[in-house]
């Protein structure tokens, strides 16, 4: 169990940490020593100089390229980008590939990195049809397909994971949906990397977007978008990049520096390659824990009573995300009282997923989120249920 101690100029650290949904904490040494490293022996900017520091951050750059798409299971490691994060890779992919006319089908689950750029865009034309998922959040594929099959459709969105209810979706079968009407994948990651098996080699996503910050185990700030071979979205911004072609007014038409413009962000993406070695080795353990101990809490919190826990049973496949609704207590005043008396960080709200609260009946009263992941045990588990327990029997 974390311990709770305070830093200079900084709150009191929590005693258990579950709120790895948002952001993973605290993160493997490798990936502090990657970001350390990264700031203090790399400091060159990488692709725009041929002197020794410019070039070994270049080499670092690559390598961590490399490294993370050999643990997505990308073939071609030009085809895994660098962007500042999940959202904006996914901006990259809607903006980039739909146009007014275009015909989009979504989940009712997105979160609003898909669910406000599709929003936008259907202002400028682009028809978005929303499929409703179950009330554990999971869509059914023959009713996407259904969708897809009324009319022509450029592509189909959809989250592999739920950041609310944990529920995974079936991405594979919505990409075979997808390919045999012409349409493309488009997947949004950011709850699956790190916590499912991902290779990107077959699941069938034409663009996969995932930030590196939460199970991926990396710094804020990063995040990773693969493009399919065939899957060439405009790009979201123009800029200065490596290379040699400066002298073209044109974006370079190669990958990744099509993608990538403006100067990286070094230590991120070194951390990010730190992690994802460090995942490449523990990964299968660490899924293990997060499948025993979001049961473990699952159950815990049904013993409790009072509380409506949302998405799957139990018994079934799940991300390590669970969230919760009280019959009497509000949501932000239970997590006040955690963080505040026990030392509980959990996240109250609607977690940037109104179509998803909206699906599972949750829009009015939002929920409180509990997110397990790297260095949670079981005794971390125990004590938070025990607090809840606490609070729930004061409420009588």
């Amino acid at each position: 169990m974390t311990t709770a101690h305070t830093t200079h100029g900084a709150a009191a650290l929590p005693t258990v940490y579950l709120d790895h949904g948002a952001t993973s904490w605290p993160k493997p040494v490798e990936v502090v020593s990657a970001v350390h490293d990264a700031l203090t022996l790399y400091g060159g900017n990488p692709g725009r100089g041929a002197y020794r520091l410019a070039m070994a951050t270049t080499r670092l750059i690559h390598e961590s390229r490399r490294d993370i798409a050999s643990f997505l299971g990308v073939p071609d490691a030009r085809d895994l980008l660098f962007q500042p994060g999940c959202t904006e890779a996914l901006n990259l992919v809607l903006r980039g590939l739909l146009s007014p006319g275009d015909r989009v089908v979504a989940c009712s689950m997105e979160h609003n990195a898909v669910s406000r750029p599709l929003h936008a865009l259907a202002a400028l034309g682009v028809e978005v049809v929303i499929i409703d998922a179950d009330d554990t959040g999971t869509v059914d594929a023959d009713e996407v397909e259904q969708a897809v099959a009324a009319a022509a459709t450029r592509a189909i969105v959809c989250q592999q994971a739920s950041n609310l209810t944990g529920a995974i979706q079936p991405v594979a079968d919505l990409a075979d949906v997808a390919h045999a009407h012409g349409a493309l994948m488009l997947v949004d990651g950011a709850q699956a990397g790190g916590h499912l098996d991902i290779d990107l080699a077959t699941l069938g996503a034409d663009a996969w977007a995932c930030s590196g910050h939460k199970g991926l185990l990396g710094p804020q700030g990063v995040g990773v978008l693969y493009l399919a071979p065939a899957c060439n979205p405009e790009p979201l911004v123009l800029g200065g990049t490596g290379g040699g072609t400066s002298e073209s007014a044109d974006p370079p038409s190669v990958r990744p520096d099509r993608y990538e413009a403006g100067t990286p962000n070094t230590p991120g993406i070194a951390g990010l390659g730190a992690a994802a070695r460090y995942l490449s080795v523990h990964a299968a353990e660490h899924r293990v824990d997060e499948r025993q101990l979001t049961r473990r809490f699952h159950e815990g919190v049904i013993e409790i009573g009072g509380f409506r826990v949302l998405g799957p049973e139990p018994d079934r496949a799940r991300v390590p995300v669970l969230s919760v609704v009280h019959e009497s207590i509000d949501a932000d005043r239970l997590a006040f009282s955690l963080d505040r008396r026990f030392g509980v960080a959990a996240r109250a709200g609607l977690h940037c997923a109104p179509w998803a609260h909206r699906t599972v009946g949750t829009l009015e009263t939002g929920a409180l989120r509990f997110g397990i992941g790297y260095g949670n045990t079981a005794a971390d588990i125990d004590f938070a249920l025990g607090a809840l327990r606490t609070l729930a029997e004061e409420a009588l």
